[in-house]
């Protein structure tokens, strides 16, 4: 069983109306029988077509193979919009060097930022791991990438736990002092932390690992052997509520080092085959997960000064202690219609705005359009994403760009308190007035566009 990376050109869809249905019906045409996507990312896009990079998972023996081939685009519209609570996804792809938030956690700063503008952020392993740092706002909410799809999506709910049993799978390293790094966080997290890490399992043989990078620039990958971990996760179904994972990625060494001390418009070299990994595992047993990467091998590095932004892991043995206190209280993810409505599961209902850097066209930007949700498209100078999101059929109002994600904090504010960001702009433009002729009696509107228009409003 493996998980790896395909690319598509597709045709441009006039007006870019209703893509998810469109990509859908796309790759049900054109991957293999046994391939099942569980990524897909837009890389660009030109004149006459989108560039396409799906994650794949290839030969599963399990009834997702067969009833929900293609469940990550299954879409469900939300029939109301927010609640009592100011809710904020913070999003920053995996892989494709974001100007913040494309390396190791230093997108943390900027999400306990935004934590302090609304009352839940949602956000995911990117941009707050930091090998042993991860700084997650103590009302953020820890989710693998997927999640934020299937949530944007409506099809998924988040409700949040106190704690989560945690089941730490390692790869046998070669090197036992490697091994004993994993064995020793784990223990730390326990004495220190009070996590409760219900087991942690050596695999040997291990799934094999192997980073790379598409022709977009963006980090992806290849996992093979998946076939082990799953077998093993099956037989302890309901012995624990989240996956850890740590395994050699490959890498050339030589490239490894060029990047801990590269300029900060390089991209992270192993966070892409990091998310095809746990998009899968997520994907299959809908439960959390994250991955850190291990040590190549034990050798001292002659990198002396690192740059600031690869920092936290020139500083750690294991890379582990992120994942696990990120994990230890990432919600229970809900898939059941009836107990979605339950008052205390978080569902695409709740989610008050999207920022994410700008260019970015996957999944959670797809939703967020047709859910109506508001997107905050922050600048970013050295992402490899290649699309035009002012392209997109937006209603009014519904895609904001901040220069900074200080400004992001800004329109976030100004959504919470329902003020109209254009209002606090100079010049203001005079209200756009018409006159409105009479609708001819001959040419009445049909009373199932006013019911749907009422809706859509909130009436």
């Amino acid at each position: 069983m493996d998980a790896y990376e395909i690319f598509l050109d597709l045709p441009v869809k006039p007006g870019h109306h209703h893509l998810i249905g469109y990509f859908s019906e796309a790759l049900a045409e054109r991957l293999r029988p046994d391939e099942i996507p569980i990524r897909f990312v837009v890389a660009a896009t030109t004149e006459d077509s989108y560039r396409c990079e799906v994650g794949v998972l290839r030969g599963l023996d399990h009834e997702l193979a067969r009833k929900d081939r293609l469940g990550i685009f299954r879409f469900k519209d939300r029939k109301v919009h927010g609640g009592d609570a100011f809710n904020v996804v913070h999003l920053v792809p995996t892989g494709i060097g974001a100007e913040i938030g494309g390396h190791v956690g230093d997108a943390g700063p900027a999400a306990r930022l935004l934590a302090a503008v609304c009352d839940r952020l949602i956000t995911h392993p990117n941009v707050v791991n930091a090998a042993d740092l991860n700084e997650l706002p103590e009302n953020g909410i820890y989710v693998e990438g997927s999640v934020i799809c299937r949530l944007l999506m409506g099809t998924i709910g988040l409700q949040p736990v106190r704690s989560n049993r945690l089941l730490v799978v390692a790869q046998e390293h070669r090197v036992e002092k490697i091994t004993h790094y994993s064995i020793n966080t784990v223990n730390a997290a326990r004495a220190a932390c009070g996590y409760d890490c219900a087991e942690l399992l050596r695999l040997d043989p291990p799934f094999h690992m192997k980073a790379s990078f598409t022709e977009s620039g963006r980090a992806a990958g290849r996992v093979e052997h998946l076939e082990r971990l799953f077998d093993l996760l099956a037989l302890r179904a309901g012995q624990f509520d989240a996956v850890v994972l740590t395994s050699v990625i490959d890498y050339p060494e030589d490239d490894m080092l060029a990047y801990y001390n590269g300029p900060e418009n390089t991209v992270n070299p192993w966070g892409g085959v990091e998310s095809i990994l746990t998009h899968a595992v997520t994907h299959v047993f809908n439960l959390p997960s994250a991955h850190s990467p291990q040590l190549a091998e034990y050798k001292s590095y002659a990198l002396g000064v690192g740059h600031p932004v690869m920092a936290a892991e020139l500083i750690s043995a294991a890379f582990l202690q992120c994942i696990l206190k990120g994990l230890s209280r990432s919600p229970r993810l809900i898939t059941d219609p009836d107990a979605m409505h339950n008052r205390n599961v978080i569902t695409a209902a709740d989610i008050s705005c999207v920022v994410m850097p700008d260019r970015c066209l996957g999944l959670p930007t797809l939703a967020a359009l047709q859910q109506a949700i508001p997107v905050i498209a922050v600048r970013d100078a050295t992402n490899r994403a290649r699309t035009d999101l002012s392209l997109l059929p937006w209603p009014p109002g519904k895609l904001l760009f901040a220069e900074n994600y200080l400004e992001a904090c800004g329109f976030i504010a100004a959504l919470r308190s329902g003020v109209a960001p254009e209002s606090l702009r100079r010049p203001l433009h005079r209200v756009k007035t018409s006159v409105v002729e009479p609708v001819p009696e001959s040419m009445p509107m049909p009373k199932s566009l006013i019911r749907e228009g009422a809706l859509r409003a909130g009436g």
